[in-house]
């Protein structure tokens, strides 16, 4: 009798750990990874300004004729957990790149398809930020903490020698241009 019941424990547990391992197997499963960094700063960026995509509009290539600017696009740069006792309550963002317009000192050269034009980054009141500069200190509020900024697309202008400056071949196309930023608290 002991040994039957034996046999039957020693089944019911070979069953038991069978039915888990293969329920394990068919079961969706998955990984949730986190990343960060601690800084020494007075803020943190938040998450979704770090790495941005900026959709640029549809720009006719009549608007950038006679080396004039598209509209700009307006983006942001977002602060969490500032804290405002400190000393250092502005900023300053520096935008860096490593495709500088050839046409534009200071400007991006756009990637792609299209030609003829640079992008250029403006503080939110419309002031030009050349790469490799800072932008004027911002005050941080505690009611809105971002760093406000506009993207735009300047088309390209050559000298002819003789007249003056005309306008480089546009081609219509897409483009996408890369810019880092970093930020300096004073």
């Amino acid at each position: 009798m002991k040994k039957n019941q034996l046999a039957r424990l020693i089944a019911s547990i070979a069953f038991g750990t069978a039915c888990t391992a293969a329920f394990a197997a068919d079961t969706p499963s998955g990984e949730v990874r986190f990343e960060g960094s601690i800084v020494e700063a007075p803020c943190s960026i938040a998450s979704d300004s770090v790495n941005q995509t900026i959709r640029m509009d549809q720009i006719a290539s009549a608007e950038l004729k006679g080396g004039k600017k598209s509209t700009p696009k307006s983006f942001k740069i977002n602060l969490l957990g500032c804290d405002l006792t400190d000393v250092k309550n502005s900023v300053t963002a520096t935008f860096q790149t490593g495709t500088p317009s050839a046409a534009y000192e200071g400007l991006v050269a756009i990637q792609g398809a299209a030609r003829g034009a640079s992008l250029g980054i403006a503080d939110g009141r419309g002031e030009l930020i050349k790469m490799g500069h800072e932008s004027s200190a911002t005050k941080i509020s505690t009611t809105t903490p971002s760093l406000e900024f506009q993207a735009f697309l300047q088309g390209e202008q050559e000298d002819d020698g003789q007249q003056g400056k005309q306008d480089v071949n546009l081609v219509p196309g897409e483009f996408h241009a890369a810019v880092n930023f970093t930020l300096a608290y004073k």
